[in-house]
């Protein structure tokens, strides 16, 4: 699934695009859903039994237990399990294990009749698994391992229990289909193992960016060195009773003839010599001849009668159509989908993603697309992956499943994960879970088993991070940080405040905490950036709640001199932007608490409201730190809606308090030149309480650049109203100014190496400020008697000067400035003030 140009992280890759996505314009698919809901499910007491997927039935006796500390002594009846039992030792000497499968020992034990089924038995005669078939058997196998490694068989003595289990999902299991770093060997056969032990069946081989897999080179045969990996892989997902399905993707070069369909058929007898029996052709994320899909349907019955049918071994195909999400198909029986549903032989499997590119699973969706298709759809469900927010690492439950679904309305389950295969194993514990056995499936207790298993030694310390790192701050949002209460400056208890700063100081120490018992180095590896950063973030929000209580007990110069220390720097943001965690609520708390307090110190100085601006409007993230990307007088930098525009949609601000408005001027898009992420259609408008708007504007028409400059009106809001065209593509903001300060509109004259930016200095705005590298100087209005300076030195400490002239250019007085906060009376005859030296000036006061 194409996800990069689907969400906002498109421009951060653009110059890694392969050849498939060149050309194709998925601007439509731009409608990611923003509802963020929590996460269901209750954590369980499993009484030291933990078995991942949750069995159909598992009854344990009241009393009775098996000691094993001797072995197990195998009855492997087939002979097809010997290398399957690492996790104990097999000698004659040992309690019996008796390992039957096929259809007639199945029925006499009442395993149910479908692949993967199987029944187990431990009692005092020892234990029995007996599986429908040679996977049921194995994932019985993988039932008595988990079992064996449970808290309740701590000292190798086996509760006496049942269990009758099998698997709710034909397809159960995992596509490398991101784009971006595709997975190491190493990673791929790491996964491969857990996709066996918590009994996924399907790997779905079809990286992006092999080139093998896709445009223009799917028709050449692998090289060696790459052939022999996927010798590998097969043999691996052999070991672990996985089906390896390798894909491919030749829809946006293919020619529709038999040149083609032999370098088809060619490709895939190259695939078969080296072990593949699973094959899936991709037709996502292309556009021209390929989207054919009565072309597509014949190419698949055409290789289905001559390849599947005739190879000895093969699996049904899989396909991923054109039309993958509700988003874009058309639902008409001229569509795409009607078209397979009509042509297409019922034994070929067809993907979908839902609604949207990143959606839950729900019946409607699967209803909607299995009347068309005339078949139960594979879900392709794209989380946990993040190629579309590359800067995010998904570390939260899995959620967003609906439980009472069955195999009428899906055949499978398969999830594209993250780049980070370590990482995503979280998440594919719970995809194990769910795809088994629908109904029971628990999210939250899923989670906290999921952390568990595999960090055991650091369960407490992975929580932590984990439960911070779930939210993707646009697209397809998930909960984070629920067990934390954040709060602003004016309301709280100071039970809030010591609960959130023992908080903070948890996530300050669980870097250090993950590096010293995490066993698992290649989760760390991955972990690591970003875990640097949430170290940071567990700093400054406790340091903001120390700057909170300063602002309470402390005078003015103290205050800002810790104000302007818990600061984040350009690199600071920089490096969080790259690799965020705590969106959703932690990173907001910081930046808010922060904001609120230079606000109300401000307006204290001053006896004035600063000229602070929130973001508001129809689009969810406007509530978070991505709203201050419009209002941070920064033109390169801008906030993205996240999902999609409509009639209804619009974006303002609020300006605390009713002001006289004068001038606006917004900047819409990416860029004014050729972006499609703006209102194409669109008027301007005001209001005194936010319920009554009145126009500033005509209605306007595909302008990036709005520019308002007439009567004043009275506002305390100002927005940007979409009005109604046919564009559904996302919405950005650069730039969203109410009454900018002007050069011209100052009652003194500003002289500075940049002057514009220099107005920053006497904006009234705490959050914005301008860098001195040189002198800046203003000329003293009339009556005024003093000033405050409102700095943040430079670190290197340099000397700073504020100097007072006559009007001659006589100096009168020289102040060395060697602190944040400076009061500075103007002696008798000053006209003028020139302050020199590296410094970041927030605001110059003068009274």
């Amino acid at each position: 699934m194409k996800l990069l140009t689907a969400l906002a992280a498109a421009m951060f890759l653009c110059s890694n695009l392969s050849g498939q996505e060149q050309g194709f314009d998925l601007t439509t698919q731009r409608s990611e859903n923003q509802d963020i809901y929590s996460v269901p499910g209750n954590v369980l007491n499993h009484g030291g039994l933990l078995i991942n997927p949750t069995p159909h039935t598992l009854r344990v006796a009241e009393k009775g237990q098996l000691d094993i500390s001797k072995g197990l002594h195998l009855k492997d009846i087939k002979k097809r399990f010997s290398e399957d039992f690492s996790f104990i030792t097999l000698t004659k000497k040992g309690v019996k294990l008796t390992i039957d499968y096929g259809s007639k020992a199945a029925a006499k034990h009442g395993v149910k009749n479908i692949s993967g089924a199987y029944a187990m038995n431990i009692d005092d005669k020892g234990i029995s698994i007996i599986g429908y078939d040679e996977k049921g058997a194995f994932y019985g196998i993988q039932t008595l391992r988990q079992i064996v490694e449970s808290p309740i068989s701590a000292e190798k003595k086996l509760p006496y229990l049942t269990i009758n289990d099998y698997p709710d999902l034909s397809y159960r299991g995992v596509v490398e289909g991101f784009y971006g770093t595709p997975w190491s060997h190493q990673v791929r056969m790491s996964l491969i193992d857990l996709y066996g032990k918590f009994k996924m069946n399907y790997y779905l081989y079809g990286p992006k960016d092999d080139h093998y897999h896709s445009c223009p080179n799917w028709r050449l045969p692998y090289p060696e060195k790459e052939a022999k990996n996927i010798k590998e892989l097969v043999e691996a997902c052999n070991r672990n009773r996985v089906d390896f399905v390798w894909a491919i993707h030749p829809g946006q070069d293919i020619k529709w003839n038999n040149e083609d369909y032999t370098n088809l058929v060619n490709k895939f007898n190259m695939m078969y010599d080296l072990g593949v029996r699973s094959f899936a052709i991709f037709f996502d994320d292309i556009d021209g001849e390929g989207t054919n899909p009565r072309k597509q349907t014949e190419l698949l019955n055409r290789l289905n009668e001559d390849f599947v049918k005739v190879k000895e071994g093969v699996a049904p195909l899989i396909v991923c159509p054109t039309d993958y999400s509700k988003l874009w198909a058309n639902p008409t029986p001229q569509g795409s989908l009607s078209i397979y549903g009509n042509t297409l032989d019922p034994s070929i499997n067809v993907f979908w993603t839902g609604d949207v590119v990143c959606s839950d699973l729900t019946k409607e969706t699967m209803d909607w697309v299995n009347s068309r298709i005339k078949r139960p759809a594979l879900y392709w469900w794209n989380f946990p992956v993040t190629d579309y927010v590359r800067h995010i690492i998904m570390q939260g439950p899995v959620y967003g499943l609906e439980t009472s679904l069955t195999s009428n309305d899906l055949c499978g389950l398969i999830s594209n994960p993250m780049e980070h295969g370590e990482a995503s194993k979280l998440a594919l514990y719970g995809v194990a879970d769910y795809s088994w056995n629908m109904a029971d499936y628990n999210p939250i207790d899923n989670w906290e088993r999921g952390l568990a298993e595999l960090t055991p030694e650091a369960k407490e310390a992975y929580r932590t991070f984990a439960i911070h790192s779930c939210d993707t701050e646009t697209g397809y949002r998930r909960a984070e940080s629920w067990e934390t209460k954040t709060f602003s400056i004016h309301n709280y208890t100071e039970a809030d405040f010591n609960a959130l700063r023992k908080e903070f100081e948890k996530i300050e120490q669980t870097p250090a905490e993950l590096q010293s018992k995490c066993a698992n180095k290649a989760l760390l590896n991955e972990l690591q950036p970003w875990l640097v950063e949430f170290g940071k973030l567990g700093t400054r929000g406790k340091r903001a709640l120390e700057v909170l209580k300063t602002y309470q007990t402390a005078d003015d110069a103290t205050f800002w001199a810790a104000y302007v220390n818990n600061l984040m720097s350009e690199e600071d943001r920089k490096a969080f932007n790259a690799h965020k965690s705590g969106t959703m609520k932690l990173q907001p708390f910081y930046e808010n608490t922060m904001n609120d307090l230079a606000y109300e110190f401000l307006k204290k100085l001053t006896g004035e409201m600063p000229s602070v601006y929130k973001g508001i409007g129809s689009f969810n993230n406007l509530g978070t730190t991505l709203s201050k990307l419009m209002l941070d007088n920064d033109s390169t930098t801008f906030y993205t809606s996240g999902t999609s525009q409509n009639n209804q949609s619009w974006i303002g601000v609020d300006l605390g308090c009713v002001r006289t408005v004068s001038e606006v001027s917004i900047l819409q898009g990416r860029n004014s030149i050729n972006d499609v992420d703006y209102f194409d259609h669109t008027v301007l408008e005001y209001s005194e309480e936010g319920k009554v708007w009145k126009a500033l504007t005509d209605s306007l028409k595909n302008q990036y650049v709005i520019a308002w400059k007439e009567t004043p009106v009275k506002a305390r809001y100002v927005r940007l109203k979409k009005l109604p065209s046919a564009k559904t593509n996302w919405a950005a903001i650069r730039s969203f100014e109410v009454n900018p300060i002007r050069l011209e509109s100052l009652p003194f004259q500003v002289e500075a190496k940049d002057r514009e930016k220099a107005l920053f200095a006497f904006d009234k705005h705490p959050d914005t400020s301008y860098a001195n590298s040189g002198t800046l100087s203003f000329t003293l209005p009339e009556k005024a008697t003093e000033c405050t300076l409102l700095m943040k030195p430079d670190a290197s400490k340099s000397p700073v000067q504020l100097r007072q002239l006559a009007a001659d250019g006589k100096v009168l007085s020289t102040t060395t400035i060697d602190t944040p906060f400076v009061k500075v009376n103007f002696v008798k005859g000053a006209t003028k003030v020139e302050v020199e030296g590296k410094v970041e000036i927030f605001e110059i006061i003068l009274n």
